[in-house]
């Protein structure tokens, strides 16, 4: 059996804050502001995970509320997701994303993206696919003063 979830994320930028993408820390005069580190892609792909194996969102399972996750690495709660499908008998097929971002450009740095999700997703880095756009400075993102991910996902039943 093959499912498919959907996530998306956004946050806040704010001048001296650090900007954490798909794992990767990015240098930036603008970073997110967050509970968390705030990586709006790791958070849309462990939202579009749990809602592929119906099992809620990330807010139901980390909460921004809760002081355990204050400044949390998203990469752990990413690790998290991939053993909670896990245990459900899911493994994760592909990841297709879309970084919404006016600046900086993170073109150079998809490559280590990937890497760095495929390892904590234990999955080919040819079925983890990053994508990046701008907005052509319309709205929030186009006027710098946010970031969105938007995610699709597909995972299936690991019969044993």
């Amino acid at each position: 059996m093959i499912r498919i979830g959907i996530g998306y994320d956004v946050h806040c930028l704010k001048d001296g804050l650090e900007l954490w993408i798909g794992g990767i820390k990015i240098e930036s005069e603008k970073g997110v502001v967050a509970h968390s580190d705030g990586d709006t892609l790791i958070h849309a792909i462990c939202d579009a995970l749990l809602g592929a194996a119906a099992l809620h969102d990330i807010g139901y399972h980390f909460p921004d509320n809760d002081a355990r996750y204050k400044n949390i690495d998203s990469k752990i709660l990413l690790k998290k997701v991939i053993d909670m499908i896990a245990e459900k008998n899911y493994s994760v097929v592909n990841i297709d994303s879309t970084v919404c971002l006016q600046q900086p450009k993170i073109k150079p740095f998809i490559g280590e993206m990937q890497k760095c999700l495929a390892n904590i997703m234990n999955i080919d880095i040819d079925n983890v696919s990053i994508k990046a756009t701008t907005t052509e400075q319309l709205g929030f993102v186009g006027r710098e003063e946010g970031i969105a991910a938007y995610v699709v996902v597909l995972i299936e039943k690991i019969i044993n």
